[in-house]
């Protein structure tokens, strides 16, 4: 059984036991959280796709803990112009792990 869920702007496919990173999300370690923007379950044969989102649809994930991700070095470059910006950027993440899927 696996779903397709949406977190963060993002779709992800996940299936039970899974762990993974997505965009930060508001909850402390070891919290237990229901995502309700479930887009597609499937269960063998059996496959429900939602309109946008699934009907009852909701996957349960426990927080295992939250980072930052590695560093991304912008440079904004001008020839002949003596001209030169550098940035750099960590984006923060919650790694979740599913501990449940449930198609509604």
């Amino acid at each position: 059984m696996y779903a397709v869920i949406e977190s963060g702007g993002k779709q992800y496919r996940v299936e039970q036991g899974q762990s993974l990173k997505v965009e930060k999300l508001n909850a402390e370690e070891g919290a237990s959280l229901d995502l309700d923007k479930v887009l597609l379950v499937a269960d063998g044969e059996d496959i429900k796709v939602g309109t946008p989102y699934v009907d009852g649809g909701k996957v349960t994930v426990t927080v295992k803990g939250h980072g930052r991700g590695e560093k991304i070095r912008i440079i904004k470059f001008r020839r002949r112009k003596h001209s030169r910006k550098t940035q750099g950027h960590r984006q923060a993440y919650t790694e979740i792990e599913i501990t449940g899927i449930n198609a509604g």
